[in-house]
């Protein structure tokens, strides 16, 4: 034996007297050093004093009056203690998600080799390779993106939580904060919710329920898929079992426990108005610079524009699939609205999407970009053209026409009447006298004006296809609404807003709003569009926007098909407003293709929308007129109406009673002339 070691011994010192076994040694060690070196700097410098804080508290979201409108919360959480949790709740958690939860410091190597091996041999996933420390970094810290970087950032987390917290508080920690579908976030809510209990009267069978909700909270609910649930818990007693928290006898006894659904926990104002949660979240996080966990968890006192009357009465429209196209297939025709108060640039309602709402979804009413067509036309021709000078009797050239650069376009109708006033153009949605205005005033002004106005423009949109809407990247109704209401408030543009003021939830301020007013226009300017948009609605495109009993101005907007041999379009728009408010519409599909678009007109989709949408937003309330004090005009200037000035028409009357008068004279001299010979020839025939 001791010369079988003197031999090794010897192997190993000729081994180690090789040069590069010494550097390949020494190299993989100082690796080893500097990589452990900084593998525990990078877990010290981690920040984890966030799970120091009290429980989080909603976010309290207040309408325009001050009253309580809705609350929201990433964690919707009620804490508890960790002494009020029945040891077979925590011993189902460690079962299902973390059976070495004890044992491990944060990560767990062998526990996540187990879990594969398991999930392989079931056919499924039956336990988690995240230990429960990584699932509270991840809850409280990350997103749930599937990043490596953001699984390196996990790990770190969990190790630095593992050093500053002992188990017990981590469980608590964790218990506080997972979710368990249904609205629930923490223990003692999802207690609540699907049992109608406090969590120290929980029984094993309803642990194990709970436990196996974690995975997969809303595929695995009880009250959308019971069966899924009941299967999912007598896993989790299985796996008790193994892990010897619970007896054959008991686990038996648990399966036969009659698990009933009572107590569906609500909240009357978690949830309310979704959309327009959406936005408050978004400005929040764009315009104030909060986080969308400061926004969620923050215990945040959201003051809001919000007119609840008026949402309400915007998602009642959006409920009722008759005003909408039927899509057909699978596929729903999507739409957003927004209604803006003109004077305060209070958004009041908003509406960003049919069909089930997305929590932070998708908004089509302020993440939209499309191109608006013609509803463009009052921002970048009209306005921009009697701001300088141009008169809404000024008569504009309707033949089809190439401008330069070859750009060619038609009116949709295919109609041409040669020439027609700025008040039949608009009112008709004519295409060619309005890129033909365009190129009169020049594309500068026409692009300064939609600019300024707030619409989203790039370099590219510098030119005559921005007098129809032909946009680059697009716009949103709630930009086109912004643009609009300075219509109404003779030419100032008020800074379209949602949130008037933030506090913390001690009450000290963390974001207020400061109204911006732009003055787009002179009141001059801005009622005599307002006069245009209100003979669109009365005579022209927009018939079917016409508010019943109230005046109502607006412009209708469709962009057509890329593929020109078909009929049908693409993006349908109503922007229009009363004295009081102002509403934009749009509909259309997510994506368009050869089988999804539409087949209508704005006419007869967006602006129905509208019509119902302020119609019920304004019920009840007092009608105002609008001020066109500077509009001379009592009926509208129309082309056929000034081809014979009234004095023209008089002196060729005279001028054609005194031909007539000279021809008649001329006339019955001939007549008596022509009489008499035939008098003379007669009697020589009749004494012949």
């Amino acid at each position: 034996m001791g010369v079988e070691a003197g031999k090794t011994g010897k192997k190993l010192a000729v081994w180690w007297a090789k040069g590069w076994v010494r550097k390949t040694v020494w190299t993989l060690t100082a690796l080893f050093a500097v990589f452990f070196l900084t593998f525990n700097i990078l877990i010290q410098i981690q920040d984890v004093s966030a799970l120091d804080r009290a429980v989080p508290q909603p976010t309290l979201i207040y309408d325009r009056e001050g009253r309580i409108a809705s609350k929201i919360s990433a964690s919707k959480v009620e804490g508890l203690r960790l002494q009020e949790v029945p040891l077979h709740m925590i011993q189902a958690v460690i079962s299902v998600e973390d059976q070495r939860f004890y044992r491990h410091s944060g990560v767990d190597y062998v526990g996540t080799t187990r879990a594969a091996l398991s999930n392989l041999w079931a056919g499924g996933t039956v336990q988690g390779g995240s230990t429960l420390t990584q699932q509270l970094a991840k809850n409280v810290f990350l997103t749930h993106e599937r990043t490596y970087k953001r699984k390196v950032k996990e790990v770190l987390l969990a190790k630095k939580i593992e050093r500053t917290y002992s188990k017990d508080e981590i469980m608590e920690m964790y218990l506080n904060t997972v979710y368990f579908g249904e609205g629930a976030w923490g223990l003692k809510k999802a207690a609540r919710t699907y049992f109608g209990k406090e969590v120290k009267d929980l029984t094993p069978g309803e642990s194990a329920m709970l436990a196996g909700l974690i995975k997969a909270p809303s595929s695995l609910s009880p009250v959308k898929h019971f069966n899924r649930a009941m299967e999912r818990q007598s896993i989790v007693l299985k796996l008790m079992k193994e892990q010897g928290f619970l007896s054959d006898e008991e686990v038996e006894k648990a399966k036969k426990e009659n698990i009933v659904l009572e107590g569906q926990e609500t909240d009357e104002y978690r949830g309310r108005y979704p959309s327009y949660v959406d936005a408050i979240i978004q400005e929040a996080i764009q315009r104030y610079g909060l986080t969308e966990k400061e926004v969620l968890n923050g215990g945040l006192r959201i003051y809001t524009e919000l007119d609840p009357t008026m949402q309400r009465a915007a998602e009642t429209v959006y409920r009722k699939d008759a005003l909408f196209p039927d899509g057909g297939g699978e596929r729903k025709v999507q739409s957003g609205s927004v209604l803006i108060d003109p004077k305060t640039g209070g958004l009041r309602a908003l509406v960003g999407g049919r069909g089930e709402h997305v929590f932070r979804g998708f908004n089509h009413a302020t993440q939209l970009k499309r191109q608006p067509g013609s509803s463009m036309k009052p921002l970048s021709v009209y306005a921009p053209a009697i701001a300088s000078g141009y008169g809404i009797d000024t008569h504009l050239q309707d033949k089809p026409t190439q401008f330069n650069g070859g750009y060619a376009p038609k009116n949709y109708d295919g109609n041409y009447r040669g020439e027609v006033t700025m008040y039949e153009a608009l009112i008709e949605s004519k295409n060619v006298p309005a890129v033909w205005l365009l190129e009169q005033i020049g594309v500068e002004k026409g692009y300064r004006f939609a600019k300024a106005a707030g619409i989203p423009l790039t370099d590219e949109d510098h030119r005559l296809s921005l007098a129809l809407g032909g946009l680059t990247e697009g716009t949103s109704p709630l930009a086109m609404a912004q643009a609009y209401s300075a219509f109404p408030n003779d030419g100032l543009m008020v800074d379209a807003h949602a949130i008037r003021k933030v506090e913390n939830v001690d009450g000290e301020p963390v974001a207020h709003w400061y109204k911006k007013t732009t003055r787009l226009m002179k009141p001059k300017t801005a009622q005599h569009i307002t006069y245009l948009l209100q003979g669109a609605v009365r005579e022209g495109t927009g018939k079917n926007a016409a508010i019943p009993g109230r005046p109502t101005a607006g412009k209708t907007g469709t962009t057509q098909l890329p593929d020109s041999d078909r009929k049908g379009s693409k993006d349908h728009w109503f922007v229009g407003y009363t004295p009081e408010l102002v509403g934009a519409v749009w509909i259309g599909y997510d994506k368009t293709d050869a089988q999804h678009f539409l087949t209508s007109s704005s006419g007869q989709t967006a602006a129905r929308v509208f019509r119902q949408m302020m119609a019920g937003a304004l019920a009840g309330k007092p009608v105002h007129n609008f001020n066109l004090s500077t509009v001379k005009w009592k009926t509208p200037p129309r082309v056929h109406r000034e081809e014979k000035p009234k004095k023209e028409q008089k002196n060729l009357r005279k001028k054609l009673e005194k031909e007539w008068k000279k021809r008649k004279k001329h006339w019955e001299k001939q007549w008596k002339k022509q009489k008499k010979e035939w008098e003379k020839r007669w009697k020589k025939w009749g004494e012949g």
